[in-house]
């Protein structure tokens, strides 16, 4: 695939053609290629857990509320954050690891999407459609309970792959003058913030979007109906907790 092409054209595909599987071997293959991506010291603090059978994709289907990304894809990659491997190894050395703390988890956190992310574009380039799972940290103690993660080991990003059933329309993305700032944080003028949002305001979606939710505009459809302070709240405790039980102090 033309890498222009490819990344002009990016798409999360979340719906996958039920005739083919994805070959084990391919995906070991990608992984491999993936794992070449940057890492904090070269440490590679993560695993990942791939799922191919259907039990097994249908084990981890109600932690990630039934979408229907993962209850038809072919391949589920929960990719972890892993200190067990790393600590272990130190301490058949001798020595005593530092890690369990909120820099090291920001490292291994950093260092695990990085992988993530390079197998998602190794496997779109080959074809493949994936589709990133927010929910794996609302349920991290399922899906570990389901994965037989061991201590010092977190879940952090689930990927779902297959083959693509569906050619969605490109989804819109801010101008990128709201993103990128040369030399130093130019913080915009309200006016500036109410033009970079214009376009994704006035879709249809995000107008239907709000008119479903009974709000009055797309900004308090995210904050009150999408991701809300209570849920997000929540939430956090759940996690930290069970970070703690794994072995990470926060």
């Amino acid at each position: 695939m033309n890498s222009k092409e490819y990344f002009k054209n990016r798409r999360t595909i979340r719906k996958y053609d039920q005739e083919r599987s994805v070959d084990t071997n391919l995906i070991d293959n990608m992984l491999a290629d993936a794992a070449r991506a940057a890492n904090t010291g070269n440490m590679q603090t993560y695993s990942v857990i791939v799922s191919t059978a259907p039990e097994e994709i249908a084990a981890l289907a109600p932690s990630h509320f039934n979408q229907p990304a993962i209850t038809g894809a072919k391949a589920v990659l929960t990719f972890c954050l892993d200190f067990n491997r790393f600590n272990r190894w130190c301490r058949l050395n001798g020595t005593e690891p530092g890690l369990d703390n909120l820099q090291g988890f920001t490292w291994a956190v950093i260092d695990t999407s990085l992988f993530a992310q390079q197998f998602c574009t190794i496997a779109e380039m080959n074809g493949l459609g994936t589709c990133y799972l927010g929910t794996t940290t609302y349920n991290a103690e399922p899906i570990a309970r389901t994965l037989g993660l061991p201590a010092e080991v977190v879940p952090v990003v689930t990927v779902t792959v297959g083959y693509p059933a569906e050619e969605p329309e490109l989804q819109e993305r801010l101008p990128l003058e709201a993103i990128v700032h040369h030399g130093h944080y130019a913080n915009p003028s309200d006016e500036a913030i109410r033009e970079f949002y214009a376009e994704k305001e006035n879709l249809p979606s995000s107008k239907k979007f709000v008119e479903e939710n009974s709000k009055e505009n797309l900004a308090q459809v995210f904050a009150e109906v999408r991701y809300p302070r209570p849920a997000n709240e929540q939430f956090s405790r759940i996690y930290k907790e069970f970070l703690k039980n794994q072995g990470i102090a926060l």
